[in-house]
């Protein structure tokens, strides 16, 4: 921790998730970080001694039978998570920092003249914490189940961002062994099979080791946009909540996508989700938005303008 001790503050990029969450901005030896601080869930298993720890009270007002207050903990237990980035980019530091927030049309055009030139940039180095983790260089005492087979391997995941104690907060990652799926995009017809034996494995590798959590007790989704593109499938509790991460315009049911791909016209494998319209949301600061989205946006008010001119 000596690291977060050299951390200078610069801003506040963001709190959400209730409050509990809060994104700063800083210098750590002069390099850009960014630093993640996240109230943890309470601690039930010893729920008789919750409202005997606390102290300080406030009393925010009353009404009838109702009270509100403040008060502070004395157990001494940690009960905030940190995560932080160093050194930092640019990138990580838009990903953080509240923002507004604009929907997109993707149409297969789009798609394939604009967008898949803007992920091919996001590619390389970026990617090389997801190598480390499918290679066994790193986090491999996080692997919950692996399958070794060439083109349909994989590996099951507890992602950071989990306390690994709190099931109902339960986030796992499906990481693909193979690197030509960058997203949904990629996704074809002959596929199915290999995505379903995948779900099927994904949710045994989840239970096998959870044991408190049922199958019909977790959902599995894919971003669109995602964070990174190596494809990889989210597993988390039916009850997490994971507000913007898991919305309309950010995820998609894999099993969604799998029936979608199932039911596609025509009878060509080669069918697929680079031939759909997909609509999503992105924030304004994101390079995808400024670089594609926003002038496309632009170009479409022009044209109406001229149209309604003549």
């Amino acid at each position: 921790m000596d690291y977060l001790s050299r951390f200078e503050l610069t801003r506040v990029l963001n709190q959400d998730r209730g409050g509990l969450r809060v994104a700063l901005e800083g210098t750590i030896d002069d390099q850009l970080a960014v630093v993640l601080l996240e109230r943890a869930a309470f601690d039930v298993s010893n729920a008789e001694k919750l409202t005997r720890n606390l102290v300080n009270f406030e009393e925010l007002g009353h009404n009838y039978i109702y009270r509100w207050f403040m008060a502070s903990e004395i157990s001494g237990s940690p009960d905030i998570k940190i995560s932080y980035t160093w050194p930092a980019t640019e990138a990580h530091v838009k990903k953080y920092t509240k923002q507004l927030v604009r929907q997109v049309t993707e149409t297969p055009e789009i798609y394939r003249n604009q967008v898949k030139r803007y992920m091919e940039t996001r590619r390389g180095s970026r990617l090389e914490w997801v190598y480390n983790i499918l290679e066994g260089k790193a986090e491999e005492e996080n692997v919950v189940y692996r399958q070794l087979d060439g083109d349909t391997g994989f590996l099951l995941t507890a992602d950071l961002n989990w306390d690994r104690k709190t099931m109902t907060s339960m986030h796992l990652l499906g990481l693909v062994q193979r690197c030509d799926i960058w997203s949904v995009r990629d996704l074809k017809r002959k596929h199915v099979p290999w995505l379903k034996d995948m779900h099927a494995k994904l949710l045994k590798g989840a239970t096998s080791v959870y044991y408190d959590v049922e199958s019909d007790q977790l959902k599995t989704y894919i971003h669109y946009q995602p964070t990174y593109y190596h494809f990889h499938i989210h597993v988390v509790h039916v009850e997490h909540e994971g507000g913007f991460s898991q919305a309309t315009g950010k995820a998609l049911g894999l099993e969604n996508v799998i029936s979608q791909l199932e039911t596609m016209a025509g009878d060509s494998d080669e069918a697929g989700m680079e031939d759909v319209t997909l609509t999503y949301t992105l924030g304004e600061e994101s390079d995808l938005w400024k670089n594609v989205f926003l002038p496309l946006r632009e170009q479409n008010s022009a044209i109406d303008k001229e149209q309604r001119g003549k």
